[in-house]
């Protein structure tokens, strides 16, 4: 039932990451804003910040997005596995 699992839990585990994405974009707004006092983090093309500014937005921007991503997809599979009793990985 493993591979199973596997493949029943693909279309939870393609929804999960799109809000994870969304959730993460707006958490990070919110921490920029308050980190910042920007209202927008800087994009790499904007030449009016530096490199290393640019580099800390991205940076802190990954890291968020890793962890929501990590905890919105722990959370989808804790709740497969009490639903079908099988953990949707290895």
């Amino acid at each position: 039932m493993g591979k199973l699992a596997t493949i029943a839990y693909r279309p939870i585990g393609l929804a999960s990451g799109l809000a994870a994405g969304a959730l993460s974009g707006i958490v990070f707004k919110q921490i920029w804003k308050r980190v910042a006092d920007e209202e927008d983090a800087p994009g790499a093309l904007q030449s009016e910040y530096s490199f290393g500014h640019v580099i800390l937005a991205a940076a802190l921007q990954g890291m968020i997005f890793a962890a929501v991503k990590a905890a919105v997809d722990r959370a989808g599979a804790k709740g497969f596995q009490r639903i079908t009793g099988f953990w949707p990985g290895k």
